[in-house]
């Protein structure tokens, strides 16, 4: 795919094959002989551009295609049909050069060995990623002090807070200077001073490093607040892409969900889209959807953590 764009997806599919088995001795025993196969097309027909230090929002239901989408960005799995081009190569090549220029980052899942001090896993990734020894110390620097974690170098991963360690895991992510960076659920779990203070940090990266995000999130004060551009996915169907506060204008963000998705039972999409202020139509299809459950409008509950 010829393209200048940092990423770019033409018809863009995965679909899932998955075994099923009926319950009971007797089905076990017929799968052993004939087994059963059901088809979920997770991501379907996608086209996306995204250009250089875009800050780009996700949003979408549990299941809506996200998480796989950012898996196919990165060569974690490769699609079913269609055409992906990250930074100029094809993901699921998996070339060092390419991986070397993207990073990602799961609020549920982390890259830090919690038994080593901060400053041993920066030198780990320092050699990982083949940094050279100027650039290494002139980015521990910079970071450090954004992220005011000066006191915390020398303490073991293990001991640090939720709000912590998605600190150390943007700062182990950002060392290599990624032209990309891949955020899903960064701030999950995490109470509202800590998520306040990881957006803005996520804000200064994209705007003094130009960093290109894409990020997920079922919080919607995240989106609102960071992208300027957000895409809805629907299904593994994208339904809405263009600006965000056209998207979500004067309205409470609950209150966009529930038009997007739907409360319950069958939502039309289509007018779903074309209900919503500023917003342009996309498709024309009835999707049956089950509800906006899943999708977080940016209220926060659970234990406070510290930062």
């Amino acid at each position: 795919m010829n393209t200048t764009s940092i990423i770019e997806t033409q018809n863009l599919t995965k679909v899932y094959r998955r075994y099923v088995k009926k319950e009971g001795v007797r089905g076990s025993i017929v799968s052993l002989f004939k087994r059963e196969y059901a088809e979920k097309e997770a991501v379907r027909g996608l086209d996306l551009k995204i250009e250089k230090g875009e800050f780009v929002g996700l949003i979408g239901q549990n299941g809506a295609g996200k998480t796989t989408l950012i898996k196919m960005l990165t060569g974690i799995i490769a699609p079913t049909s269609g055409e992906v081009s990250v930074l100029g190569y094809y993901p699921n090549d998996l070339k060092n050069d390419f991986k070397k220029q993207y990073a990602v980052v799961m609020g549920q899942k982390s890259q830090l060995f919690f038994e080593l001090t901060v400053n041993d896993i920066l030198r780990l990734f320092k050699e990982i990623y083949e940094i050279p020894e100027k650039v290494f110390q002139r980015n521990k620097a910079y970071f450090t002090e954004l992220f005011g974690v000066r006191e915390l170098m020398d303490v073991q991963v293990r001991t640090l807070s939720l709000g912590e360690r998605m600190k150390m895991e943007l700062f182990v992510a950002l060392l290599h200077e990624p032209g990309v960076l891949f955020l899903d659920e960064p701030t999950i779990g995490l109470d509202v001073v800590a998520s306040g203070q990881i957006r803005k940090f996520l804000k200064e990266i994209n705007e003094e490093k130009h960093t290109t995000i894409l990020l997920t999130s079922h919080y919607m004060e995240d989106i609102r607040t960071l992208c300027e551009r957000c895409v809805v996915l629907n299904h593994g169907v994208k339904i809405y892409d263009g600006k965000t506060e056209e998207l979500f204008g004067e309205e409470e963000p609950a209150v966009v969900m529930e038009r997007l998705f739907g409360e319950s039972g069958t939502a039309d999409a289509e007018a779903a889209v074309t209900e919503t202020p500023g917003v342009k139509k996309l498709i024309h299809a009835e999707i049956t959807v089950t509800g906006a459950a899943g999708v977080n409008t940016g209220e926060r509950r659970g234990e406070e953590q510290d930062i």
